[in-house]
């Protein structure tokens, strides 16, 4: 049964109509024309889906839209700000980071997330924060490399 759904995706209230359990996922690509986002497995595993849910990683395919209602959402799109991009976004530039790009999306909003709790991650701990992360061209040195560029940058070292 549809029902009016107000979210507010990146900085931005939208009001669509649907089933409160379709996954956010859908609701993002098809309803919104965010298709940053991108579907994986669907099942919550691979985590091309992640977007941020009032600052946290969630897998969209796998949540309820239901469940983000009253929350900030933030997609790819959303993260860079009056057309510069984020410190994370320019680092998987740098470091060459991505190959197909499938992954990236989710990648760099679980590293966002990560990187504001931990401004200078060791390897191991930035590995751990992105062990969910599948990448299917297994660009994991460079991802890796991003990452730990992105935390230099936010700490306003020159690289």
């Amino acid at each position: 049964m549809k029902k009016a759904i107000t979210l507010r995706v990146n900085g931005k209230t939208c009001e669509v109509s649907t089933d409160p359990g379709r996954p956010l996922l859908e609701v993002l690509r098809e309803d919104l024309d965010l298709t940053g986002t991108k579907y994986g497995c669907g099942e919550g595993h691979c985590r091309a889906c992640t977007v941020l849910v009032d600052g946290n990683p969630v897998t969209s395919c796998f949540t309820p839209v239901s469940h983000a209602v009253g929350r900030e959402i933030l997609t790819i799109e959303g993260l860079a700000q009056d057309g510069v991009l984020h410190p994370v976004q320019e680092a998987f530039i740098e470091k060459q980071a991505m190959q197909c790009g499938y992954c990236v999306p989710g990648m760099i909003l679980t590293a966002v997330a990560f990187l504001k709790t931990r401004s200078m991650p060791t390897l191991n701990e930035v590995s751990d924060c992105l062990s969910g992360n599948l990448c299917r061209c297994c660009n994991y040195p460079n991802i890796l490399a991003a990452v730990e560029l992105a935390a230099a940058k936010l700490r306003g070292e020159k690289p």
